[in-house]
């Protein structure tokens, strides 16, 4: 009885796999990903030096942003000047976000430092700028 039931097993499992082959390529649609990067324009970074280790970071995005995509882009501002102060780490302290007439900006404060700082919002200024050069996001 045991062979019956490993047979029927064995041919219930071909007819589901038979089934799944069954079906056709042209039924299965994938939806092209957005590439929400390339419908961003970014107009510029101004930065000024505040007071020994901060820094002040205005930028500007135009077209599809959000307001995550002006943070991003005020981080990336801020990890690639701490690498040309020639520091490795920076924490963010502010970032105000607004639009007005469809563009973007944003003003953020870091502190720029050679150690990790204390902190939960701290970057590591070498592997920021390795994600903003991969996802095409502009800096200093």
């Amino acid at each position: 009885m045991s062979l019956l039931v490993r047979i029927t097993l064995g041919a219930a499992s071909l007819t589901v796999l038979g089934a799944c082959e069954q079906t056709p390529r042209e039924a299965v649609s994938r939806a092209a990903p957005v590439d929400t990067m390339r419908a961003l324009q970014y107009k510029g970074i101004e930065t000024r030096l505040l007071d020994g280790d901060l820094v002040q970071f205005v930028v500007a995005i135009e077209g599809a942003a959000q307001p995550d995509d002006v943070r991003r882009y005020t981080e990336c501002a801020a990890a690639q000047y701490s690498l040309i102060r020639g520091y490795g780490f920076a924490r963010h302290l502010r970032t105000n976000v607004e639009i007005k007439g469809g563009q973007w900006r944003g003003d953020a404060v870091y502190t720029i430092s050679a150690a990790l700082p204390r902190g939960l919002k701290t970057i590591d200024a070498e592997v920021i700028v390795h994600n903003c050069i991969e996802d095409k996001i502009p800096m200093v």
